[in-house]
């Protein structure tokens, strides 16, 4: 296969997109959160810890306090792309992560994300 079939094969590949946990072995804190690209926003996750820079301030504070060593990065679910070409994963994608917070329950001292806000 030549250089411009393999990255025309490359670019009509799905990535993965789904659900990803970070967890902190220590104290057993984890962030959940989703992507339309895992693998991406594992390694991003991973640099900006890395650099000090991550968005989640309780997540990069233990990540220097605890190291990195500490810390496991997951999928927790993949979801299949549809064949529909004008599908847009992004509700699927919320609904899938509203469903793994509501059963992992990571606020407080269980994780790193913010509670849901009470409806008014």
């Amino acid at each position: 296969m030549d250089r411009k079939a393999k990255i025309r094969e490359y670019k009509n590949t799905p990535l993965p997109m789904g659900i990803f946990q970070i967890i902190n072995k220590a104290n057993g804190k984890m962030l959940i959160g989703s992507s339309v690209n895992l693998p991406a926003i594992l390694n991003r996750s991973k640099a900006e810890l890395k650099m000090g820079s991550h968005r989640n301030a309780g997540l990069q504070k233990e990540w220097k306090q605890f190291g990195h060593e500490n810390f496991e990065f997951h999928e927790l679910e993949i979801l299949e792309p549809a064949d529909d070409p004008t599908y847009n994963p992004s509700e699927d994608l919320k609904v899938l992560e509203k469903l793994w917070i509501e059963k992992l329950t990571p606020f407080g001292d269980r994780g790193y994300n913010k509670p849901p806000k009470a409806d008014a």
